[in-house]
């Protein structure tokens, strides 16, 4: 498989999507669009819109600081927008859409960098909220909001409180408040999707761990468990939840199965013939979310975790390109 074979994998639409897409009206604008996720859902939104039959812009705002990245989705039909959001000049120029996505975020670097982590996930949520009250805003957070779950349980659900651990779960945090004053205070509907962890062969959890187990070097078992979601997957509830934002904000844990770190380790083994070498043992709580409001609402993601060992393994064995930005899922205090 190729590279871009798996960016047309990853933008496959799902019929959730493809009805979703159906039923909304306008334009949509994804903030942050050049992480991790951003490129892959701008595909999705285009290439489901497509197949619902509707003509719907899909603006793309970014630093673009890929050097192709920006040629590649306009190809793709995608309109990018090189923007600093931090720019009060260049927001104010961003289209007025009725559709937002907001994916800005920063994690990684946390502890060098702590003001400029609370700048971009505290600050920018209420410059975005400002910006645009009349729109509806899926903006993405994260799992690490809740404290460490006992891994007897199914994990946290959204009625369950939060205990953030560290600046940059704290941060986070903030990002959820700042966006939730704006929506009571303009009405504006929000949904806000904790998630935690999306995958694909290149970055991600399962990535990490078939690349220890592929050099041959220790699994930290810490974390005994992870919750996994396949990327696409993940991406095509959040277009979905355009439909569903609401004003106090709507909150939905975004994820799949628990699984235990051990066991994916040993899935990797068996199909490389490799024993895998773990370190630590295994803690009795976990990073984790119950995502079963958002399967209630979306049903279940039609990627299995088996299927995303497999594609991760097919990767790591033809020598696939890695994003290089490690999650660090195995961290229990919040350092990151």
């Amino acid at each position: 498989m190729t590279e871009q074979d798996l960016e047309v994998l990853l933008s496959e639409p799902t019929p959730l999507v493809v009805q979703a897409m159906r039923g909304l009206e306008g334009d949509i604008l994804i903030l942050g669009a050049g992480g991790k996720m951003g490129p892959s859902l701008a595909r999705l939104a285009v290439r489901a819109a497509s197949e619902a039959g509707r003509s719907r812009r899909v603006f793309a705002a970014a630093r673009f600081s890929e050097p192709t990245l920006k040629a590649r989705l306009t190809a793709d039909g995608v309109e990018t927008i090189q923007c600093d959001l931090f720019d009060q000049a260049q927001l104010a120029e961003l289209p007025d859409v009725p559709n937002v996505i907001y994916m800005a975020g920063q994690k990684f670097g946390t502890s060098g960098e702590a003001d400029r982590t609370w700048a971009v996930n505290a600050y920018l949520p209420g410059v975005v909220g400002a910006r645009f009250p009349a729109a509806r805003i899926v903006a993405f957070s994260t799992g690490n909001v809740y404290p460490l779950w006992p891994v007897s349980s199914h994990g946290p659900t959204e009625l369950d409180p939060t205990g953030p651990i560290g600046e940059y779960a704290l941060s986070a945090l903030a990002r959820e408040r700042v966006f939730e004053h704006f929506s009571r205070r303009n009405g504006t509907p929000i949904a806000l999707l904790r998630l935690n962890y999306a995958v694909e062969p290149r970055y991600g959890v399962v990535r990490d761990i078939a690349d220890r187990v592929w050099a041959g070097t220790p699994v930290d078992l810490a974390m005994q468990q992870v919750n996994l979601i396949w990327q696409r997957d993940a991406n095509a509830v959040a277009l979905a939840s355009l439909s569903h934002c609401e004003s106090p904000p709507l909150v939905l844990n975004l994820t799949g199965p628990a699984v235990r770190v051990r066991w994916i380790a040993e899935e990797f083994g068996r199909r490389w013939g490799r024993a895998p070498v773990f370190a630590g043992d295994e803690s009795d709580t976990a990073l984790l979310s119950n995502a079963a409001e958002c399967a209630r609402r979306f049903g279940p993601s039609p990627v299995s975790v088996s299927e995303m060992i497999d594609r991760v393994a097919l990767w790591v064995e033809q020598g696939g390109r890695s994003l290089n930005k490690p999650t660090h899922f195995e961290t229990r205090d919040g350092a990151f």
